[in-house]
């Protein structure tokens, strides 16, 4: 037990006589487990609300009302018509469209029939479903809630009348579902995909590229050879640039062919959007690789990197859901830009016209983050 000892003793020396590790094994878990905490949540909350009020009448403002008050649903504003309608939903706006028809209010008083339509963005399907749940079970507690008020009136009036008692109100909605009629969770799910895999092979190929180098002893031949600082940079990242846009190809090859995922805008733009997010994900390899001096560090490293970004891009877990700071945190996650840029593509067939802001974003990010990793790196040792 002596040399155990002596042999646990050494191991812990050598692990924590490099002071980044002291990060990597003690900060990293504690900050993924509030990032997991926070945004691994299924609950379904801070639905984005528009409404299409053909009626405009007290009756109309308490059932929108309901619909605020239910906790679930936050209002995305007023819409002046279907132009409005699609314009909101298509870009993301709104979540939901709740047409109210104009004989609304007179429809509910008569104890007649009221249809209402309500269109879901049913681009994550396990979204619309839950909200299509909570959207039936609150026009339900209305029409119970007309029911109540108007029927002892009802009834007082039939029975003065000498007729039989009036039918009671009920609403019925009629949704539509829009971009994933058959609310097919491979539609959300196959697109994430592609943009996780290419961060994921991308960042982690570029990653190890330097530490390989030092740990084989082979990055002193290349210190002393002529060749240029951006040279090296260039050809350690440019092959696999070129391998994650093979990757995105393959990948959606599968998609289409295989899963019957629709692609209903512009290829180019996918491509587009690839190399764009392409920047930010080899200049974090390049940056990580930069800091670490060991294969197994960057891969710790890169692990550190990814799975917050993962769970705070909307893959797997709708941004809408999660903490008001935790949101904030996603505006400086490029994956959650390139993710609705793939989606929108994908599912909604939108152009440049409608993800420009998505797409700016990803090209400020990866100028900055492979502008940060090109100053990091530095043709030396230590």
């Amino acid at each position: 037990m002596t040399r155990v000892w002596h042999v646990a003793k050494k191991e812990i020396i050598q692990t924590f006589r490099d002071k980044r590790m002291f990060g990597v094994l003690f900060f990293a878990p504690v900050f993924q487990l509030f990032i997991f905490g926070y945004a691994a949540t299924t609950d379904v909350r801070n639905i984005n609300l528009a409404v299409l009020d053909h009626d405009n009448s007290a009756a109309s403002r308490r059932l929108v009302e309901a619909f605020l008050a239910s906790g679930y649903f936050t209002n995305a504003g007023s819409l002046s018509g279907s132009a409005d309608l699609e314009n909101a939903v298509v870009r993301g706006l709104a979540d939901i469209a709740l047409v109210i028809p104009a004989d609304y209010s007179r429809s509910l008083a008569r104890g007649e029939t009221v249809e209402l339509q309500a269109i879901f963005d049913a681009a994550d399907s396990n979204f619309a479903q839950v909200a299509a749940g909570y959207a039936r079970g609150i026009v339900s507690r209305v029409a119970a809630d007309a029911t109540g008020a108007n029927l002892a009136r009802l009834r007082a009036m039939a029975v003065a009348q000498g007729i039989a008692p009036a039918p009671m109100p009920t609403l019925d909605v009629r949704p539509r579902i829009w971009f994933n009629p058959e609310l097919k969770s491979v539609y959300y799910m196959v697109p994430g995909v592609i943009c996780m895999l290419l961060m994921i092979v991308t960042m982690m190929l570029s990653a190890l590229a330097i530490t390989r180098e030092r740990e084989i002893g082979t990055i002193e031949q290349i210190i002393v050879s002529p060749i240029a600082r951006w040279e090296l940079i260039l050809g350690k990242l440019a092959p696999f640039a070129v391998l994650g846009l093979v990757n995105v190809a393959l990948i959606m090859t599968i998609a289409v062919w295989h899963f019957h995922v629709p692609v209903r805008g512009s290829i180019a733009l996918i491509y587009g959007a690839s190399g764009l997010f392409l920047f930010s994900t080899l200049g974090l390899g390049l940056f990580l690789s930069a800091i670490s001096t060991t294969q197994q560090q960057a891969m710790f490293v890169s692990f550190m990197f990814m799975m917050p970004a993962i769970l705070l891009s909307g893959f797997m877990f709708p941004i809408e859901n999660m903490p008001r700071a935790v949101q904030i945190l996603t505006y400086a996650n490029p994956l959650r830009y390139f993710l609705e840029v793939i989606r929108g593509v994908f599912l909604k067939g939108n152009g440049v016209d409608v993800l420009w802001p998505q797409l700016a974003a990803l090209g400020v990010f990866g100028i900055a983050i492979f502008a940060l990793a090109g100053a990091t790196f530095t043709k030396r040792v230590g």
